[in-house]
């Protein structure tokens, strides 16, 4: 039941993150550089993509990802519709993982050593929702700060939430 948590979740953070790179009116806005923030927010979708692939859909779905985190953060003006087509590659990506994960898995070692250490697969899951959330929020803060448009693009609601 874990598992289905974790993967609904960061399903709905990735449905988040495109329905925030829809919200740019200009399309060039997404890659406009703000003082004080590192990263565009086309920058952070094409490394979120990369990061869940990687971690998500090869080393626990084994699926042949190969993962570039170098162009992840250097390439630029990639229109939108490609970074859509690539977070939903992502979604596809984290359906057949999670299909084969099973709760007894949440207590076994992640298959990579991350940043010295080795986490239980279900702390790194955790962790990668934290980090998917972090990232999504950046792109939030991008696209007020470039548009001056401080309404919101529906992310992150209770109502996504599956009710029992």
């Amino acid at each position: 039941m874990f598992i289905e948590h974790i993967h609904h979740i960061m399903v709905r953070e990735l449905r988040g993150m495109k329905n925030e790179l829809l919200a740019y009116q200009d399309e060039g806005d997404i890659w406009r550089s703000v003082p004080g923030l590192p990263n565009s927010a086309g920058t952070i979708a094409l490394h979120v993509a990369g990061n869940l692939q990687h971690f998500v859909g090869a080393q626990l779905g084994k699926s042949g990802y190969v993962r570039d985190r170098e162009a992840e953060f250097g390439r630029r003006d990639v229109p939108v519709s490609e970074m859509v087509n690539e977070l939903d590659r992502t979604v596809a990506a984290l359906d057949a993982a999670f299909a084969k994960l099973e709760d007894e898995a949440m207590d076994h070692p992640f298959p990579q050593e991350i940043a010295g250490v080795r986490p239980t697969v279900g702390e790194f899951l955790v962790h990668l929702v934290a980090h998917l959330a972090y990232h999504l929020g950046q792109i939030d803060y991008h696209r007020r700060c470039v548009t001056e448009d401080d309404t919101t693009a529906e992310v992150l609601s209770p109502r996504d939430l599956k009710a029992t």
